[in-house]
């Protein structure tokens, strides 16, 4: 039977395993796929632990982990127009995408360039995407100084790269240990820590015209201090309230498959490297995981599904 790595019930690690699971059958709208790829996001861990988006209903156990994969149409379920099977796609995951097979919802999925790998692919869904549209959604005019924190991560590092080629000028926050990468992405950095204002002000004298928060908290608040349009401050990393109250808004996201294949466009044309710092076979999904819970990684962790 087909493998899957599952939570059995909301808690820690102790509630993963690996398992047997009937190969899915796709329903209205959905497209089944055998995974080659599916990216691993600290919304993952999260769901374990018993977050639920706004509007999601309990999830029934075991619960496959994963919100984005990428891989190859095995079948298409009913309503489905655009794709065949044997078709390469990548896209937004109906129930889980850590597994052998994964249902794709068919309006967030979109069909995979030639010139774009499986790994690449399946980090661009969430990360990526999520960076692209909180980039649109700041509308900044090229030559603006950007602040993003959190600029290390998986969403940060898209953010940084998007922004620059929409030739905005970027400040990256992060740890010091992180200064090598963020200034690879093209990016000045400043180190995260007590007196970020101070610091920021000195790598951007000319002040700062926008920000892009992937930290929340007195992080967020303190960016928020840096701007005169508050209306330019967003943030994926922080609830809705805590950033209205500073006069700033979450990121809104688009989730199309046009979104996605806009950044799949930028990743074929050089502009945006996924920057997969890590991979995984399936049988280790449990360490991937881990080494994006502990808050530590480059860059973007993918696991990997044999062929």
């Amino acid at each position: 039977m087909p493998k899957a790595y599952v939570y059995t019930r909301h808690g820690g690690p102790e509630t993963e395993a690996l398992i047997d699971l009937d190969r899915p059958t796709p329903g209205r709208g959905e497209i089944l796929v055998t995974v080659r790829a599916a990216g691993v996001n600290p919304v993952d861990w999260k769901l374990r632990q018993g977050f639920r988006r706004p509007g999601e209903s309990e999830s029934a156990f075991p619960t496959v982990f994963g919100s984005e994969a990428a891989g190859v149409v095995e079948e298409v379920g009913p309503g489905v127009t655009g794709f065949a099977v044997g078709d390469e796609v990548f896209g937004s995951t109906a129930h889980g995408g850590y597994a052998e097979y994964a249902l794709l919802t068919a309006d967030v999925t979109a069909h995979k360039p030639a010139a774009l790998s499986f790994r690449d692919a399946a980090t661009l869904p969430v990360a990526a995407a999520t960076a692209y549209d909180g980039i649109r959604q700041l509308d900044l005019p090229g030559g603006s100084t950007l602040l993003v924190t959190g600029a290390g991560g998986g969403v940060g590092s898209a953010a940084v790269q998007i922004a620059r080629a929409f030739e905005l000028r970027v400040v990256g926050v992060a740890s010091a240990g992180k200064r090598d990468f963020v200034e690879s992405l093209g990016a000045t950095h400043v180190a995260s820590g007590p007196d970020l204002a101070e610091r920021v002000r000195a790598a951007a004298p000319d002040g700062i015209d926008g920000v892009y928060d992937l930290v929340g908290g007195p992080v967020l608040a303190e960016a928020a201090e840096l701007l005169k349009d508050r209306s330019k401050l967003v943030t994926a990393g922080s609830p809705q309230v805590a950033v209205a109250a500073l006069g700033g808004a979450p990121v809104e996201r688009v989730r199309t498959a046009a979104v996605f294949e806009a950044v799949a466009d930028l990743v074929v044309r050089g502009a945006l490297s996924p920057r997969v710092t890590r991979t995984f076979p399936l049988e280790e999904a449990g360490q991937a995981l881990r080494a994006v819970e502990e808050g530590h990684t480059l860059g973007k962790i993918v696991i990997e599904v044999a062929a």
